[in-house]
C-alpha cells in the first residue's frame, strides 16, 4: 500500500539530497549573531534556486519555511529575529516538493561551547537515530524501530522521549502512513514492507518527557524548561539494510569546517 518503484525512490532521493544540501549551507552560515529567520530565507532561496518548494510554508497554516527550534523548544519553531548566541543549541528541520515528492528531515547544531551533559544529548539522540535505523528492514514491524529508540535512550541513557510526536511515512505527502513513533514494544505495529519510506525522527530531552504548545499553535517546548534534541532522516525499507536516502556526512563535513559550530561529541 505504501511502497514506491524504484523509480520514485529515486526521485525521492533527489529530494531527501536537496534536504541534506539546505542544510550543509545552514552549517556553513551558523555564528553567533545570525538570526533564524536569516536562516529561514537562506533555506527558501536556495531550494527554489534549485527548482523546488518548501514543503512547510503554508502547511496546515504554519508561516515560515523551515522549523527552527532553540534550546528548550523540541519541535516546529518558528524563525525569528532574535539573534542566536554561543552555547544555543538550534534544530533545523526543513521540507522540500522536488518533482512532485517530499523530502523531510532534521538536524540538531550546537553553536559554540556547551556543558558535557548537552553534548552526550546530542550525541546520544543522534545514536539513537541510527539504531531505530538498523531495525528498519523488510518483515521488521514499526514497533521494533521504536523499541530501539527509546531503549537506548530512555533506559540506558535516562533521557526523555517525547510521545506526542512521531515520525511517519513520507511520498506524494509530507506525512503519510505509517506512523513511527520514538517508544513502543519490539514486534508491534505494522509489518515494514519492501520499498516504503519513512522520516524516522527521535525528538529527546534531557529532563522529563512533558512539553506544551505554545499560544502560536506550533512551537512545542519542553515543560521544565530543558534542552531537546532532533535528528531526522529519510529511509527507505530494504531487505537486508534500510537504504538512508538523506546525507548528514555532507552537513557533517560543513560542521567540523565551521569554528563557530561544537562538533566535539562526535
Amino acid at each position: 500500500m505504501f511502497s514506491k518503484t524504484e523509480s520514485e525512490i529515486k526521485l525521492m532521493k533527489q529530494a531527501a539530497m536537496l534536504v541534506s544540501q539546505t542544510l550543509e549551507e545552514v552549517a556553513h552560515m551558523l555564528k553567533p549573531g545570525v538570526t533564524t529567520l536569516q536562516i529561514d530565507q537562506l533555506c527558501k532561496t536556495f531550494i527554489r534556486d534549485h527548482h523546488a518548494v518548501p514543503s512547510f510554508y503554508q502547511y496546515r497554516g504554519y508561516p515560515h519555511n523551515i522549523c527552527a527550534s532553540v534550546n528548550e523548544v523540541v519541535v516546529h519553531g518558528f524563525p525569528n529575529n532574535l539573534p542566536l548566541k554561543d552555547g544555543d543549541i538550534v534544530s533545523i528541520d526543513i521540507g522540500v516538493i522536488l518533482n512532485g515528492w517530499h523530502g523531510d528531515h532534521a538536524y540538531t547544531f550546537i553553536i559554540g561551547e556547551t556543558s558535557d551533559e548537552i553534548l552526550q544529548l546530542v550525541k546520544v539522540t543522534k545514536q539513537s537515530l541510527y539504531l531505530g535505523i538498523e531495525k528498519a528492514i523488510v518483515n521488521n514491524r514499526v514497533g521494533d524501530i521504536s523499541f530501539a529508540i527509546q531503549d537506548y535512550v530512555e533506559r540506558k541513557h535516562k533521557y526523555g522521549v517525547v510521545r506526542e510526536l512521531v515520525g511517519h511515512g513520507l511520498g506524494k505527502n509530507l506525512h503519510e502512513d505509517p506512523q513511527v513513533p520514538n517508544y513502543g514494544k519490539r514486534g508491534s505495529g505494522p509489518k515494514l514492507k519492501e520499498n516504503w519510506v519513512l522520516a524516522i525522527e527521535p525528538m529527546i530531552t534531557l529532563g522529563s518527557r512533558e512539553i506544551y504548545t505554545d499560544e502560536d499553535g506550533w512551537t512545542v517546548r519542553t515543560r521544565d524548561g530543558k534542552v531537546a534534541v532532533h535528528f531526522e532522516h529519510d529511509v527507505c525499507i530494504k531487505r537486508q539494510q534500510a537504504l538512508i536516502l538523506s546525507d548528514y556526512s555532507i552537513i557533517e563535513v560543513a560542521e567540523k569546517a565551521n569554528q563557530n559550530l561544537n562538533s566535539t561529541y562526535y
